[in-house]
């Protein structure tokens, strides 16, 4: 059986996320330890005990989405004996990328903390609050969500932010563009079109300051060849090199996460099962629809790594 692990991205938090295997593994502690450090400020503290509006923020849910993956993928190791090293795969959606990479050694755990808090920080204040927003098209394939953002921008962004799979896009923008979306969307039989509660509207043109941002502190940080492909949300396809690594995470700032293509690349690449690694279940629930095919199944807790140890 050929295994890829894949990372969630922004929506996947939740107080408590992460608390049980601090409580259970001393590997799992001692990353949320070295996030902590290198924040300078106890994450893990808010992602145990909340306040939840807190940790939804953007600054805090990217790193604290990371630290309680890399945790997981620590304590795999530790107890199933199972390493990144034995994954044809890695891939995550937007900030999960970033959790993928540091799990293949592309970067340290520091690292990823800083560049995802820095990124956080830097799509918040991209947009004022208010002129952006982004909507779920529910029932409909890329190609038809791209011409209906098309229509709808006139004259401003609205752009895919992602292509989900199993008929779910989303769009991104300009909060009157994004609205227009929604209108054309309903007027042409789209099952469902329904804004989402976000804080600014990701991946889209919106986002150039931030991608800007992102270009310099990426330039400085220190980068390896992951040892294990990594299926960037921009390409498709497998990053290998420093280089390409920091340019797909620039483009994929304001580019679409081209989660369905990923997990069809993976799919038709040979991999046969899916494991989700850290908070939530949404990307587990993506691959029924993408590739029914492959099994699934999601990594968060003590039992979960039971279960998986126990296969």
């Amino acid at each position: 059986m050929s295994i890829a692990l894949v990372f969630p991205g922004q929506g996947s938090q939740a107080v408590g996320m992460g608390k049980a295997l601090a409580e259970s593994f001393p590997v799992a502690r001692t990353v949320f330890d070295r996030v902590d450090a290198a924040l300078g400020e106890p994450l893990s503290r808010l992602m145990f005990a909340g306040p939840e509006a807190e940790l939804t923020r953007t600054a805090n849910a990217q790193p604290a989405l990371m630290a309680t993956s890399l945790a997981v993928v620590a304590v795999l190791q530790a107890e199933a004996s199972f390493a990144v090293t034995d994954a044809a795969f890695v891939a995550g959606h937007s900030l999960g990328e970033y959790s993928a990479l540091a799990a293949a050694g592309a970067f340290e755990i520091e690292t990823a903390a800083q560049l995802l808090r820095l990124r956080g920080e830097a799509m918040q204040r991209a947009v004022p609050a208010g002129e952006g927003a982004m909507a779920a098209l529910l029932g409909v394939e890329e190609e038809q969500a791209r011409a209906i953002a098309a229509e709808a921008a006139e004259g401003e962004v609205c752009d895919i932010a992602n292509d989900n799979g199993g008929g779910q896009v989303v769009v991104s923008g300009h909060a009157a563009a994004v609205e227009r979306a929604i209108a054309l969307a309903k007027a042409r039989g789209v099952k469902r079109a329904v804004l989402l509660q976000v804080s600014a509207p990701f991946h889209c043109g919106l986002m150039a300051p931030a991608a800007v941002a992102m270009r310099d502190a990426l330039a400085a940080a220190d980068i390896k060849a992951p040892v294990v492909p990594v299926v960037a949300n921009r390409l498709a396809a497998p990053v290998t090199t420093p280089d390409a690594i920091r340019q797909a995470l620039v483009d994929q700032v304001c580019g679409t996460v081209r989660w369905r293509e990923s997990m069809r690349f993976m799919a038709d690449a040979g991999v046969t099962e899916f494991v989700e690694v850290g908070s939530g279940k949404v990307l587990a629930g993506l691959v029924k629809r993408i590739a029914p095919e492959a099994q699934a199944r999601s990594i968060g807790t003590p039992d979960d790594i039971a279960a998986f140890r126990n296969r």
